[in-house]
């Protein structure tokens, strides 16, 4: 990971140090050392920033971004479904409705229960779900 944030530092040093360079210029940033305070920023990002978590958010939100996604999980959060129900309330076609039903199964956001052939879909923990309907209804 050093490396790679290395090679972006002498890649994009130049045009950063320039952009800096006018920051501080225009009196917006009180720096007389541009170079430390370009490495003061990418510290900042390191200690802030675990790439993990930040792969995985991003993976979780792609999940959301989905409008079919999110009409299933505001359905299973009301009701436990299995995929023919889905279908219908959904006008989907049962491949297309288990390739959504995948996708937020493996994120964790929702939660398979097999009853003899057929397959039930719920929500894996209601308040995250609910909390998260909360915070998209609420207004920005």
């Amino acid at each position: 990971m050093e490396a790679k944030r290395n090679m972006r530092t002498t890649r994009h040093n130049g045009r950063t140090n320039k952009r800096l360079e006018r920051l501080v210029c225009s009196g917006l940033r009180p720096e007389d050392d541009l170079e430390r305070y370009a490495m003061e920023l990418r510290s900042l990002v390191d200690k802030l920033v675990d790439e993990r978590l930040i792969k995985s958010n991003s993976r979780l939100l792609k999940a959301l971004a989905n409008e079919t996604r999110l009409k299933m999980l505001r359905l299973l959060s009301k009701k436990e479904m299995c995929v023919c129900e889905l279908t219908v309330a959904l006008d989907l076609t049962q491949p297309t409705a288990s390739h959504h039903l995948n996708i937020l199964e493996s994120m964790g956001l929702i939660k398979d229960m097999k009853e003899g052939k057929w397959v039930f879909y719920s929500v894996a923990k209601p308040e995250v779900i609910q909390h998260l309907f909360d915070f998209l209804e609420s207004p920005i």
